[in-house]
């Protein structure tokens, strides 16, 4: 079952991971060992998580990379049947 409108991951990360622990995007982004440009681009939903992101959210805060892919899945999935009916398939059936 899809979740009603998800959040988008880089928001969680936003709001539950780097500002309760009081860090920049900057510091954040050195601890992930990615630039900042990269970790801004995950929190403003302008990028997904990656399995190699997931793998570094996981260490760092001590989660598991399989709740953040299927974060960012649930999020991918609900915005794709948003157009649901601008996709032009045929639906297929057996003779």
């Amino acid at each position: 079952m899809l979740m009603h409108n998800p959040p988008h991951p880089g928001e969680i990360i936003k709001e539950l991971c780097i500002e309760p622990l009081g860090l920049s995007v900057t510091e954040a982004a050195k601890a992930l060992g990615v630039s900042r440009k990269t970790l801004s681009s995950i929190i403003n939903g302008n990028s997904g998580i990656s399995p190699e992101m997931a793998v570094r959210l996981s260490i760092a805060f001590n989660t598991s990379s399989e709740s953040w892919l299927n974060q960012q899945s649930q999020y991918d999935l609900w915005r794709a049947e948003q157009h649901r009916d601008e996709l032009h398939v045929k639906r297929l059936s057996a003779a």
